[in-house]
């Protein structure tokens, strides 16, 4: 049974689109993150790798993390921006 989960590719697809949406409801990167990795493990399922369980949950979790960190780079706040807004509200 072991490394048959290839037909399951869908779950992490039903995945993926359900943290997508709870993205939506509660922003801050995390969720889409965690989209976007469930979404690239379902493409690692249909790959014709024999992968367990626990293989796939390692994916997941490595792919999760470098989606975050990539969102994270792209949409962050300049320095200079933040500061303006600290600023204004100290005032």
């Amino acid at each position: 049974m072991e490394g048959d989960f290839w037909h399951l590719w869908w779950v992490w697809l039903a995945a993926a689109l359900a943290l997508a949406i709870l993205e939506t409801l509660a922003p801050g990167f995390i969720f889409l993150g965690f989209a976007a990795g469930a979404a690239l493990t379902a493409l690692v399922v249909l790959l014709p790798w024999k992968l367990g369980i626990a293989a796939l949950l390692a994916v997941f979790a490595v792919l999760s993390l470098v989606s975050w960190l990539l969102l994270r780079r792209l949409f962050r706040t300049p320095d200079d921006q933040t500061r303006v807004i600290r600023e204004d509200i100290n005032k």
